[in-house]
């Protein structure tokens, strides 16, 4: 679901280094029904970085059981399956920087095609009184 039914989230890109370093990266991942199975917030990740725990700073107990793997038509991205009974863990890995895709710009625009919807139908169907908003009867 996207807005007006929820708020809409976006992860900030990351500008390639031109020293060539790496940026160091922890995703928080929640675990339901024993599994999580989606795409890591960044790009051009290297795969041998990649560490599970269950505990923030490479803490815990590390969870060895999870799949990478690489969409065939986005290959700087990294999909990950995780098994394992907690309720979150702690994903490390090491990346030189995301792409901007068009998926990125489109997702931008169709969030700001929403919020002008719906400020048009405060327009029409609501009271726009200054500072706040009133929703018209």
């Amino acid at each position: 679901m996207s807005y007006p039914d929820q708020v809409d989230k976006f992860t900030e890109k990351l500008n390639k280094k031109l020293d060539g370093s790496v940026y160091v990266i922890e995703e928080i991942l929640v675990i339901a029904g024993g599994s999580f199975e989606g795409l890591l917030a960044h790009d051009n990740i290297t795969n041998n970085s990649i560490r599970v725990y269950t505990g923030p700073k490479l803490t815990g107990k590390e969870i060895t059981d999870y799949v990478i793997s690489v969409p065939a038509d986005t290959p700087w991205r990294r999909s990950i399956k995780i098994y394992t009974e907690v309720s979150k863990v702690y994903v490390t890995y090491e990346t030189n920087g995301d792409i901007v895709e068009a998926d990125d710009i489109n997702q931008l625009q169709s969030s700001i095609i929403s919020i002008q919807a719906e400020l048009e139908r405060y327009k029409e169907v609501g009271i726009i009184d200054g500072g706040y908003f009133a929703r018209g009867k």
